[in-house]
Order: structure tokens, then sequence, then C-alpha cells
């Protein structure tokens, strides 16, 4: 953008697989969030949005292959970048609304930091595991997905001097409730020639049930032995950052929230030139 230029930041917010199941989702406060651009000198709207490059299932769950001895994963995730606002879909179900102002001079420099952390962020992750619900719990890992990099964004403009509205931002979360985590391995010491077998076992076995149902009797089967494992005996096998390990899961086990996250306050060591 040119240095001059006055840029809007928009906050995005739909609901997940709005394509498909319309509202529904939202319904049920599972939103996707992105952040959007409007040029007032060009006229033009720019999106920026980070994806799960093979849809949310499959980066959450592995595929188990015959013929692979170790999970397939397709958890690639990256910042998609294009030309438009979909105006519709943004307002319909969901939010579009200006956050805060940013000159072309910002806008470059933050589209400097998108690059530089898409080479460095290659991954989806769906969750985020704490040791309780409780304000001030542990954090065990946190998610990495379309909310966090919107986060992200956010705090690299603040960064930038930008000044945002004050205006209340809700972002979904997935949590995961568990005590220590316990590091397992990566996939060659538990699935490679000298890996651990009995492990490796378990960890497709505990995957197993994740897989797409192809009736409502393998569905309720399989989501029967996922309650058994997590809930019944507090087991979770977690691949974070491509490695793997084990969750002993406590209560309340699993927990989708819709809550508030603060637009973060300007730096005042950068000035906005």
């Amino acid at each position: 953008m040119k240095d001059n230029d006055i840029i809007e930041v928009l906050r995005l917010q739909a609901p997940i697989w709005e394509f498909k199941y319309g509202d529904l989702l939202g319904h049920f406060k599972l939103m996707h969030d992105a952040v959007g651009f409007r040029s007032t000198l060009t006229g033009k709207n720019y999106t920026i949005e980070w994806y799960e490059l093979f849809q949310l299932g499959n980066c959450t769950f592995p595929h188990l292959r015959p013929d692979m001895s170790a999970p397939f994963w397709c958890n690639q995730g990256a910042a998609c970048f294009f030309e438009g606002i979909d105006d519709k879909h943004w307002k319909e179900n969901g939010t579009l609304s200006l956050v805060a102002t940013i000159s072309g001079n910002t806008f470059n420099k933050v589209a400097e930091w998108v690059k530089q952390d898409n080479e460095t962020g290659i991954y989806y992750e769906t969750w985020t595991v704490r040791a309780s619900p409780g304000k001030g719990a542990q954090t065990w890992f946190e998610s990495y997905d379309c909310s966090n990099f919107v986060l992200r964004t956010y705090k690299k403009l603040a960064e930038f001097g930008t000044e945002f509205k004050k205006i209340e931002t809700n972002y979904t979360k997935i949590f995961l409730y568990s005590g220590e985590p316990i590091y397992l391995g990566n996939e060659t010491s538990i699935f490679g020639p000298k890996g651990n077998k009995t492990l490796a076992l378990a960890i497709k076995k505990f995957y197993g049930p994740f897989k797409p149902y192809l009736s409502t009797k393998d569905f309720l089967l399989n989501f029967l032995k996922i309650f058994d494992t997590v809930i019944i005996h507090r087991e979770f096998y977690l691949f974070y950052n491509f490695e793997y390990w084990f969750l002993p899961m406590k209560p309340p086990f699993v927990k989708i929230t819709y809550k508030e996250t603060p637009l973060p306050t300007r730096h005042t060591t950068f000035t906005d030139l």
C-alpha cells in the first residue's frame, strides 16, 4: 500500500462451515475469525485469515492407513490473503465491524510480519490444553487456529502503534483439561523400526473411533468408545508440533467457550507514520 493511504481494519466473524450448514453452528458459538482491510485511497477490500489447509477434521485427527505404521496427519495451516470481502458471508450470521484505522505504512509492516509468521507456524492446532477452567490455571498447550492468528495480528498492529476502538470481541476456544502432560516421543521413536510397539498400538487404537462415520450406528458406536476412553478412563493422546503427548484427563474434560478477549492497547513506543 502507499504509505499515506488510510486503511480500515475490520473484524470478521461467521459460523464455521457456513457454506454447508448455514448459521447452525453459530448457535453453538462455533465461529471462524478473520481480518479485513479496506483502502480508502483505492476503495479495494482485502481479507486475511488463517486456514486449516485440509479441513478441520483432518487437522484435529489423523488418518489410519493399513500400509502405514504411523498415523497420517494433514494438519498444515496457512494465512490466506486475497482481494475482496464477502460482506454477505460475514454480515448475515456473524460480524463485520470496524476496529481500527491504520496508515498504508503500518499495513506494509504487518504484511511483512504475516509472511514471517507464515514461515514459522506451519501447522493447525485445534485444542487448547489447560490444567483447569479456573482463572490463572496452567496452560499446557496453546491452540494455533484462526482466532489465535487474529489475536496475533491485532497484537502486532498494536506494537506498530495502532489504537483500537473500545468494542467487545469474543472468540471460540475448544479446551481439553488434563493433569501434567507426559511426553511420549515423535513418529520415529514411537512408530519407527526401533519404536515402542505397545505405545504405537495404543495411539492407533485411540484415534480409530475418530474416523469419519458411514452410518448412524457407526457414529454411535464410535462415540461410546471415545466416551469410554476420554471420560471413563481419562486418556487422551495429543499430537502437537510433530510430537505425541499423553494427557491424563480431568473434569470437565472438554469445553467449548465463547469469551471476550479485549482488543490490545496501543504501544506508545511506536508511532504510526
